[in-house]
């Protein structure tokens, strides 16, 4: 026969007499930081920006602000969201600068004609 190692129960009569105890109590139960919901409806406040940015495209700035800022530091689920808002941003910029030139150029030698 097989001897049970030293602190293992012999049999289960044994088994509910063991010195052991619980380390956390059931009733001090803390949420780690995944089980916590997101801000702005619980898709986090870069995904909300990445939305609500093509309803109002500064809300793509502010993100891109907070995402050089390190603000996803705080909760790591918030980088894609913010990441997104940052190259929509970029984006933006990009079609703007295009238009102005554009208009500026078309202007400027439609006047001197």
């Amino acid at each position: 026969m097989i001897e049970p190692e030293i602190g293992q129960a012999k049999d289960v009569a044994e088994h509910g007499k063991t010195k052991y105890t619980l380390i956390k109590d059931v009733e001090d139960y803390q949420p780690g930081l995944y089980e916590k919901r997101l801000p702005c409806f619980g898709c986090g406040l870069g995904w909300f920006s990445f939305l609500f940015g093509f309803l109002f495209p500064p809300m793509w700035f502010y993100a891109t602000i907070l995402y050089f800022g390190n603000y996803y530091r705080k909760d790591p689920r918030e980088r894609a969201g913010l990441a997104a808002s940052a190259i929509l941003a970029l984006g933006c910029s990009v079609v703007v600068l295009i238009f102005l030139l554009i208009r500026l150029f078309w202007f400027a030698s439609a006047t001197t004609m």
